[in-house]
Formats: C-alpha cells, structure tokens, sequence
C-alpha cells in the first residue's frame, strides 16, 4: 500500500479577489488564467501526479461540497472532509490527520493550500519527493520554502541556518514584514518565502500536536472511534465550532523545535491578491493587463482589468488601477491599495445585508 497522502486546504473565501471570489463561488474554484482547468484543480493534477488519487483528501466548507464533486468527479465523496464552521488551518490539519490516523498507522503527508500557482511542474515534483524521503527517514515538521525574487511584503518569510543544503534547520518565522524589513530579509540571503505548504509524517505531526496544542489534539482524538465511519460527520459538526481560530504556522510550526526548510526551486505564487495576478499576466506596450474580456486603453497604463466574457471596457486616464466585474459587483481600486478589498468586503456586507458578498 502506498503511504503517501496529500492533503488539500480548499475552504477559503478569498476576499482579496472580489468581486471575482465570492462567498459562493471562492477563488479556488476559478479560472483565473484560462486554462479550462480551476486552482483547486490544477493542484489537484499536480499532487495526483505524485500521491494516488484515493490518498488525496479535500478539506473544504461544507458548502462548497458539491462545487468539489462537480470539479473532481475522480474522487468520492469520502475524500471531501467538511468544516462545519471556519476555524483557519489548524483544526482544519488536525481534521485531516485524524481521518488519516483512522486509515492507516503510518502515512508521509503533505499539506498544500489549494489556490497556488506553480510553474516548473517537473521540478515541483522532484523537490516533493526530495521532501517525502527526508521525512520519511526523520522526526521532522518540514515546510518548503521560496528563494524570494522581491521584498515582497505580502507573504511570511522564514530564516534558515547557514549551510548549502537544499534541507536547512529553520531559525525563526517572520510574519508579513514591512517593505524595509523584508528588503533587509532579501539581501540577507537567510530568508525564504514561507509558501505554506508542508510535509512530515504521521508519527511528527501527532506529536507536535500533542505538545503544542493539546487541547486541540485532546478534542479531535476523543473521537477516534468515529473517524472513517458514518459517524465521523456528527462527531465533527459537534467539536469543531469550538476548536480555536488558529493557524498551523502560530500553534505549532513558530514553536517546535524539530522545523526544517526545503529550499525549492520552482517558480511559485499564492495568488492572493490582484496584484499577484498582475505580475502574473501578459501585459501590453503600456503594462496593461486584460483578462476575459475586450479592452480601449487611453493614455492608460499599469492596469489590470478583468469582466465578464464579450465585455468591452473603454478606460481613459488610469494609472495603477484594478477594474474588476463579476455578476453585481464592480471594483474600481488603486493596485496600491488592494490591501483594503477586505475591508470593502465587510462593509459592504454590513450596508447591503450580504448581498453582495
């Protein structure tokens, strides 16, 4: 039996790409570079390549569970593990690895978030399995880290301890820096972006979350005799609303002490922001980048803009602006300030009763 699993993290909002992510219909499900193919299933054929099929498991809201099915009609529906409530990615991994526990008593494991973008397939798929041998053979939580190209300020950076291996002992994690810090981060050659993507095994994982959360551990195990039966759904929907809202890097990667970095070499991107999608894209003579739909630029450059199939936008005097159209919603915003998207997600949720959301 082969004893390596993927887990995929698919239940986010995406709230940085509306009005194109919406609540239901979030960015992982879309096609933003129009390929046919979504993020959740560009992943999903990048892992299946790696990991048998029955291994991968989807750990999503329990609303988008058909969305899932639809997406990836190659697995079942025990594959789909549904999050009652979103509770950010530590009880999400705890859910994951409990079911895998219930499955098997030894399983490598890798953890990715489902709305990345990867180039250099081959080469992603040796560093994984660089990454599942070294776990394999060591007590290890490891995660794969990103030589950055830029002081990027949106993404964690992590330190690594000095040597010329492409597998490093991490020093510290550093969350979202500043843009002086992360130039300090860049130059320094120590850091690497923190892509968010793990590996270790059963036995690792267990441990540090024992040690680190316990709690957490406690809560999950207590159901052990549901995992993988009928059962597993109820047992579940009772726990998991009062799990802590914590991420795996906090509650466990910050604080063990057995944390190692690989140091790949694949060309990477979350894909968080517009922004990111920008860098991404073709680009015309004036930087301006069109995405699905007809464009007229007029003294306009630096652009990103994005509408529905067999719209024309005629844009006259922007510079640096995200343009966006999805269903009810138009978005006009300076790329700079991108950052604030959430928080016209919220308030427009509060004004128009979720209407728009």
């Amino acid at each position: 039996m082969n004893s390596n699993y993927c887990v995929i993290m698919a239940g986010g909002i995406g709230s940085r790409f509306w009005p194109f992510s919406r609540n239901n219909r979030p960015k992982q499900f879309l096609d933003f570079l129009g390929t046919g193919r979504s993020l959740l299933q560009m992943t999903f054929d990048r892992f299946k390549q790696i990991v048998p099929t029955e291994n991968i498991l989807i750990v999503s809201n329990v609303m988008y569970k058909n969305l899932i099915l639809n997406q990836l009609p190659e697995i079942t529906e025990n594959q789909i593990l549904l999050e009652p409530a979103r509770r950010n990615t530590a009880p999400c991994i705890a859910y994951a690895i409990h079911r895998i526990k219930a499955m098997t008593d030894k399983a490598n494991i890798i953890v990715t978030p489902s709305d990345h973008l990867i180039l250099n397939n081959d080469i992603f798929a040796q560093n994984i399995r660089t990454g599942i041998d070294f776990i394999s053979r060591h007590n290890a939580l490891l995660t794969l880290g990103i030589k950055p190209t830029r002081p990027e300020t949106g993404y964690g950076y992590i330190q690594i301890e000095d040597g010329n291996t492409a597998l490093r002992k991490v020093k510290t994690f550093t969350e979202k820096p500043n843009a002086e810090l992360a130039k300090v981060f860049v130059e320094s050659g120590e850091f690497f972006w923190n892509s968010g993507m793990f590996l270790w095994n059963l036995q690792a994982i267990t441990e540090a979350f024992e040690k680190q959360l316990p709690e957490m551990e406690a809560k999950f195990d207590s159901g052990a005799a549901y995992f993988n039966t009928p059962e597993e759904e109820d047992f579940i929907n009772q726990i998991f609303a009062a799990c802590p809202n914590i991420s795996i890097d906090y509650g466990i990667m910050e604080k063990a002490d057995n944390v190692y970095v690989l140091c790949a070499d694949f060309d990477w991107s979350d894909l968080g922001t517009w922004g990111a999608l920008y860098d991404l894209s073709d680009k015309d003579e004036h930087a301006n980048v069109t995405l699905k739909c007809q464009t007229a630029f007029y003294e306009s450059q630096n652009n990103i803009v994005a509408l529905p199939h067999g719209k024309l936008a005629v844009i006259n005097d922007l510079d640096g602006y995200i343009v966006a159209e999805a269903d009810n919603v138009l978005l006009i915003c300076k790329k700079e300030n991108e950052h604030a998207i959430r928080q016209y997600v919220n308030d427009a949720q509060v004004k128009f009763n979720g209407k728009y959301n």
